[in-house]
């Protein structure tokens, strides 16, 4: 975990409402600790007002870079895509903006450990912002910092303000297998890694293999589509049909890693080149983290953008948003068909709006996994003709970790200044379905900003109580989800049930490779496998086990 820099330099990120003082590290620490998080903690309301023209943000500059090195140390680290995403932000905005930096967000990045990456990136700069951030893991993040430093500029605490993110995984991961020395800034090895996945999870999931976001997110893509009344077919064939239309986005985006159109018999057919995953996914179907890739957003406020000599045309503003969370541990959840705190949050933008899906022109539903997009899309009340996408999705886009909606914030501007939209949502998420943010962002200037950000009291409201977890059991088992877990060959290494006891309690059982029979059960096109009854026993290193009756 990245040291406490200068208190000038590493401020908290303030409360909605209030300036903080504290540093950063207090913060940071109690996030990745699972802890509250911000959207958990804000809840003070505050009356929307009418704003100055000094208090109006507005996004004036827009700027990403991906780097496809001919040479394996010819690669650009992260702080170097940084700093030239936010030149070329820079130079979109037409205007000298980078030396009045008052707030400076970095997105978590992974495939490389710095030592206070923001202090270096200011540096780099040549800037000493009053807000300057590396926040805690989450995809969810970029959306979050955007609202956040609107926000700031509406408070008056800024001018200026810069959202960035990149990563260098592709480039990095291939140094590592051929043996090469990156000429980068020395990795800091003392630098504690952020703490995600196995972390915050049950013990129990952590030895069977569903502690990754791959072998997670297959419960909700189950669970959803039982709820939904779709046979597994079914559900694979919408999975597909999105899928192809995220692909199509990217194949016209010039900043995207994979610029093709898949059918989606391509998607969702496991092939050699599309080896299954974790069952019902396919590799064309995930996330892909190795890219080279950089991100960033200026803002600043509506009078200072005039004085700049920036046209109105080229301003896009923040309407508004809404945040909240699950539990960090997924097995404490009460049922895995829904996310209540994305329904609140989609809910909350929506009402930004007039209470409607369709009243947005464009949307970027996060996608690393097509079960978060079709939940977002029900309850946004769209229907499967809506481009779900400006920017192309994390697997033909490309996932650069955390930062994917950095460059479909980009994306998004861009669409809006072409004049044809007006209003656009952007739907950010993190961990297993656990952190959400939305926010609208319009052509139009808001009559005033609200302040209000948390929905967190709206979702867990929402929730029902979740079953005890058990990690031993006995007799018969019903199940609440399933999962199959790959190898590199494509072969299954074992099935995974998430089950209700007779006791009803919850547990996690393994399916042995050897017992076809059950994962041919669970794993028929024609029916869900939720609500089959089983036999749980208990193996001898100590694993639940469950076999289809």
């Amino acid at each position: 975990m990245p040291r406490s820099g200068s208190h000038a330099a590493r401020v908290r990120r303030p409360h909605f409402l209030h300036c903080a003082t504290e540093p950063a590290m207090t913060e940071r620490r109690q996030d990745q600790d699972g802890g509250p998080s911000r959207a958990a903690r804000s809840e003070t309301p505050m009356t929307a007002t009418a704003l100055p023209a000094d208090r109006i943000p507005v996004i004036v500059g827009v700027g990403e870079i991906v780097d496809r090195p001919k040479d394996i140390a010819e690669g650009l680290e992260p702080l170097a895509l940084l700093e030239q995403a936010i030149r070329r932000a820079e130079n979109d905005a037409g205007a000298k903006l980078v030396q009045d930096i008052g707030s400076l967000d970095v997105v978590n990045f992974l495939s490389w450990r710095y030592r206070d990456p923001e202090q270096l990136l200011a540096q780099r700069l040549g800037v000493t912002p009053s807000h300057c951030y590396y926040g805690p893991v989450g995809g969810e993040s970029p959306i979050r910092y955007l609202h956040e430093a609107a926000l700031r500029i509406a408070r008056g605490e800024c001018e200026v303000a810069v959202v960035c993110g990149a990563e260098a995984q592709s480039t990095a991961t291939k140094a590592e297998r051929a043996g090469v020395q990156l000429p980068w800034t020395p990795f800091a090895h003392d630098v504690e890694e952020p703490k995600r996945g196995a972390a915050f999870q049950n013990p129990l999931a952590v030895k069977l293999g569903v502690f990754r976001p791959v072998s997670v997110y297959p419960f909700y893509e189950v669970a959803s589509a039982a709820k939904w009344g779709q046979t597994p077919r079914q559900a694979l064939a919408e999975s597909g049909e999105l899928w192809s239309r995220f692909s199509a986005v990217a194949a016209y985006n010039p900043n995207a890693w994979l610029k093709r159109h898949f059918t989606p018999e391509e998607i969702t057919t496991a092939s050699v080149d599309n080896r299954p995953i974790a069952w019902p996914y396919t590799k064309l179907m995930v996330a892909n983290p190795m890219v080279n890739m950089g991100a960033a957003l200026i803002l600043t406020s509506l009078a200072k953008a005039r004085a700049s000599g920036i046209a109105d045309a080229r301003m896009i503003y923040p309407l508004g948003g809404a945040s909240a969370e699950d539990p960090r541990d997924y097995l404490t959840r009460d049922q895995f068909a829904e996310s209540h705190p994305q329904n609140a949050v989609l809910q909350a933008a929506m009402d930004l709006v007039g209470g409607k899906g369709t009243a947005f022109d464009v949307i970027e539903l996060y996608s690393c996994f097509p079960c978060v997009p079709k939940m977002a899309r029900r309850t946004l009340g769209l229907g499967a003709d809506v481009e779900p996408t400006v920017t192309g999705g994390l697997t033909f886009f490309g996932a650069p970790l955390n930062t994917y909606m950095t460059h479909a914030a980009c994306a998004m501007v861009r669409r809006l200044r072409g004049g044809g939209a007006k209003r656009g949502l952007l739907y950010g998420q993190g961990g297993f379905v656990t952190k959400h943010h939305a926010l609208v962002i319009s052509r139009e200037p808001p009559p005033s900003l609200s302040q209000d950000v948390s929905v967190q009291a709206d979702a867990d409201r929402r929730r029902a109580a979740a079953p005890d977890f058990v990690s031993e059991a006995r007799g018969h088992g019903k199940v609440e989800s399933f999962t199959a877990l790959y190898d590199r060959n494509g072969e299954i290494e074992h099935g995974v049930v998430m089950l209700r006891t007779e006791q009803d309690t919850r547990t996690l059982a393994r399916v042995p490779a050897q017992d076809q029979v059950t994962l041919a059960q669970l794993m028929r096109p024609d029916r869900t496998p939720v609500s089959a009854i089983g036999t749980i026993s208990m193996s001898a290193d100590g694993v639940p086990e469950w076999r289809a009756n």
